[in-house]
């Protein structure tokens, strides 16, 4: 029964069974931190139920030292404390910047489009944009740091190097692997080359570019992290690195499942949208 191809579980059976690994990995956690502790009652590696939980209250409602410092701050709001916490204003910090590299993304996907449907511009920029897809974008980070210094712009710029090029050429791909009948239809009909290219292939690999995006955001937060850990005052992952030095596990874990939410929340809604956008659109 449980290889059969034709078996469909239920709503009941497929709520149940996609929260097992959950509650096998929480309780493999808490095992070990229970053996753990019974050796050393101190241990800092693998947090207690009371460590992580006293790591979220400072991860979410503790402020930076300078902040703590101030005559008003026991007297504050529960809400006005947690949009002051660490965590937050690390979340909005790195939020920016993710924000920015998405939206930089856009052109990439303009300029993967007109390779594929106008062959100058593919021949001009193809065979350069596959070279480039093969450098390694952290091994550039130091020409980055010099070139535009250790603020933003260096940072946003790691990510569109390290992303870019992948978004271009699979666009790109996509975009020849239309039917060439339906372009000729398209032409047929009275479109010209913008009509045609926007109105007819645009739309038709859409969907699949952004399942492309979705698919390459983890690669977006890993290059975002290697920027924030090497130079950055702020962000998740300047947090983490200077939690490390501290041991502090009992924070750093709620900041990788709080990174790892919102990564899923963001991913969540970019499948909800397309398929508002295009709900004739199937996955091969």
């Amino acid at each position: 029964m449980l290889f059969r191809i034709d078996a469909r579980p239920g709503r009941v059976a497929t709520w149940t069974l996609s929260w097992i690994l959950f509650a096998a990995g929480i309780v493999l956690y808490f095992h070990a931190s229970g053996i753990r502790h019974a050796d050393n009652p101190d241990d800092k590696v693998v947090p207690s139920l009371s460590q992580l939980g006293h790591g979220i209250s400072d991860a979410f409602l503790k402020a930076d030292a300078d902040e703590q410092d101030s005559p008003d701050a026991a007297n504050v709001s529960l809400a006005r404390r947690f949009f002051n916490s660490m965590l937050w204003t690390d979340t909005v910090a790195s939020a920016k910047r993710f924000g920015w590299s998405m939206l930089l993304l856009i052109p990439a996907v303009i300029l993967g489009l007109h390779m594929g449907m106008f062959p100058l511009i593919g021949s001009f920029f193809l065979r350069f944009i596959l070279f480039f897809d093969k450098i390694i974008a952290l091994s550039v980070l130091p020409i980055l740091f010099i070139a535009f210094g250790i603020d933003e712009l260096s940072k946003i710029m790691l990510i569109v190097i390290g992303v870019t090029p992948t978004i271009i050429l699979d666009t790109f791909n996509l975009t020849t692997g239309v039917p060439p009948e339906q372009i000729v239809k398209g032409f047929t009909l009275g479109a010209n080359d913008f009509g045609v290219t926007y109105w007819i292939v645009l739309k038709q690999i859409l969907p699949r570019v952004l399942n492309s995006i979705r698919l390459n955001l983890k690669a977006i937060m890993l290059f975002l992290f290697a920027g924030e850990m090497i130079a950055s005052p702020d962000g998740l992952a300047f947090r983490i690195a200077l939690l490390r030095r501290h041991m502090g596990m009992n924070v750093i874990i709620p900041c990788v499942l709080w990174v790892a939410l919102l990564l899923y929340l963001v991913d969540l809604t970019m499948r909800v949208m397309n398929r508002r956008l295009h709900p004739w659109f199937r996955e091969a």
